[in-house]
């Protein structure tokens, strides 16, 4: 199938040109990359702090890195960890780290409408679904674009977060507490970074400042991960009311499918 898009003069469409994908320009090919690993270094960092953290809870090394490597998702191991440390049952502590985990399916929902992939593809994409792929993903102007910045970024942070958590892990107690070396800012700040460019609209600085209010109002009430529902779902709701007037990465609309899987992991 081809496509066509006007040439460098003006004069008509050039064939076999997608600008959502094989368009893109090397600049923004690397600009893209170099978010995605910065984001990957900065947030695999932290993995070191729950590692440490998981062993000083009790659990084995293998428990710990078997933990990251799995259920991958910051938010609910350290919530584990954290209430298993504090002398609280195991359910409570799969009960909490499920709750914080359901946002990564309502990331699945915006994430699905920029990778359209399918089979073990689709259940990859699944396991790196976290707060820093889906927000380098649905910051880029086209979809070749997210896509390139959702696989880079979840991977990258995946294999550095597996192995810092086996670092800290092996090293234990002999790393003392590892938050005081403020690797968890470290991570906070790459995000907000992200973050920050997609606030320039007033809809979107409206709902982030309705995010913040019910966290801080809801946190000291309710149990540890419901805040959290709290906001994605507060933010959901405006995404799908309108209000939030934002529209997923853009791509030619003549690419099918099969021509845009160009360059994903297979």
């Amino acid at each position: 199938m081809s496509t066509t898009a006007p040439d460098a003069e003006g004069e008509g469409p050039r064939e076999g040109a997608h600008p959502a994908y094989t368009g893109m320009e090397p600049s923004t090919r690397k600009a893209v990359l170099r978010q995605s690993l910065s984001v990957g270094i900065a947030t695999g960092a932290y993995g070191i702090s729950f590692g440490a953290l998981g062993v000083a809870s009790g659990l084995s090394i293998l428990q710990t890195v078997a933990l990251s490597a799995l259920l991958f998702s910051g938010g609910s191991q350290f919530a584990l960890v954290g209430i298993l440390g504090a002398g609280g049952t195991g359910s409570a502590a799969v009960a909490t780290s499920t709750l914080l985990g359901v946002r990564n399916g309502l990331y699945g929902l915006q994430t699905s409408r920029i990778l359209h992939v399918r089979g073990l593809r689709r259940l990859l994409a699944a396991q790196v679904t976290i707060d820093e792929s889906t927000a380098v993903a649905v910051g880029q102007e086209h979809r070749a674009e997210g896509r390139l910045g959702f696989w880079v970024t979840g991977i990258a942070v995946y294999v550095f977060w597996n192995l810092m958590t086996l670092i800290g892990a092996l090293a234990g107690n002999a790393l003392g507490d590892p938050q005081r070396w403020g690797l968890d800012a470290a991570a906070a700040a790459a995000f907000t970074a992200l973050l920050w460019p997609r606030l320039r609209s007033r809809d979107a600085a409206a709902t982030m400042v309705l995010a913040v209010a019910i966290a801080l109002l809801t946190s000291p009430l309710l149990p540890v991960g419901v805040p959290v529902i709290l906001t994605v779902l507060a933010a959901v709701v405006i995404g799908l009311s309108g209000g939030g007037r934002h529209e997923p990465p853009t791509e030619d609309p003549e690419l099918d499918d099969d021509e845009f899987r160009e360059g994903v992991p297979s």
